[in-house]
């Protein structure tokens, strides 16, 4: 209870923590602009305004635009900008709690929101018609067609994800992100791929019945490893903690918060994923349209 009060504490003095204070940077400076990030955030969003451009001159009058899937994409690039370029980001390299928040973000907001957007034919229209054409041949392909079909299938994206989310909260990996940049990107790079394969996998691929055992399965196991971070009776990430006192937090606390958070709310995304897909489910066997896998 103690650890939910000083999370709303922070959340209420966040703002002016960032911008007072000599030793701290300004609300602005907070603002991280890695050229590793917003480059390619820059680039998505011109390529896809680009692309879309093109379908939609080539869409006859009286045919639907596609503006939910416009609408989703953008909603998705804007919030994966939140996660990793305001000070979200900044205020994750301080505090766990926030370095989780951005994490969450990432993979149970952003990554649905761009896959239900289905980017890839906009991708295509944004390049030359040459290019178009060598894309086409090369992703239809029997071999790359192939490896696709493993590689999105839901078992696969489900135990992908998976991998990637406990390998980098093995406390050795996670302080290591913490203090090395390199890895810090390699680590959100990783998180974001196996969210976007997994929510691929979901929404696009698998049958209702399956894509709801598979956001169980997700859904049970983020929750036992955020209970194993908030029920730890000791500090398991001690670089990535090592700011709390800076905040008004032990640690340990730091660390209960943030496994809170992963217990909690991110499961509840997961949670309600599952049961939306398991009504469409049972609406659709009450019709006889039903598929088990």
């Amino acid at each position: 209870m103690r650890a939910l009060i000083t999370l709303g504490i922070i959340f209420a003095n966040a703002g002016a923590a960032v911008a007072h204070g000599p030793e701290k940077p300004t609300a602005s400076s907070a603002w991280t602009f890695d050229p590793w990030v917003v480059i390619p955030l820059s680039v998505a969003a011109v390529l896809f305004v680009v692309g879309t451009g093109r379908l939609l001159s080539r869409v006859s009058k009286g045919r639907p635009k596609p503006l939910l899937r416009i609408i989703s994409f953008f909603a998705g690039l804007l919030t994966l900008t939140v996660a990793l370029v305001s000070p979200i980001h900044w205020l994750g390299e301080h505090l766990f709690t926030f370095h989780m928040i951005e994490h969450e973000i990432v993979m149970a907001i952003s990554a649905p929101l761009l896959v239900l957007s289905r980017p890839a034919a906009m991708y295509v229209w944004s390049f030359p018609r040459f290019a178009r054409r060598w894309i086409a041949r090369l992703f239809n392909a029997s071999l790359v067609l192939g490896f696709w079909n493993w590689l999105a299938g839901g078992v696969t994206a489900t135990a992908l994800h998976a991998v990637a989310i406990w390998a980098w909260h093995v406390p050795m990996l996670l302080d290591a992100s913490v203090t090395d940049l390199a890895m810090h990107r390699i680590q959100h790079l990783s998180f974001l791929i196996t969210a976007l394969l997994f929510w691929w996998a979901i929404i696009w691929r698998s049958a209702r019945g399956a894509a709801a055992w598979h956001l169980f399965v997700t859904m049970m196991h983020t929750s036992a490893l955020g209970a194993l971070m908030a029920l730890s009776p000791r500090v398991l990430y001690v670089a990535q903690t090592a700011g709390a006192s800076e905040w008004g937090l032990t640690p340990l606390e730091d660390q209960q918060i943030a496994g809170m958070l992963m217990w909690i709310p991110a499961g509840t995304v997961y949670a309600g994923a599952a049961i939306f897909l398991l009504s469409t489910w049972i609406r659709n066997s009450a019709r006889g349209d039903i598929k088990l896998v």
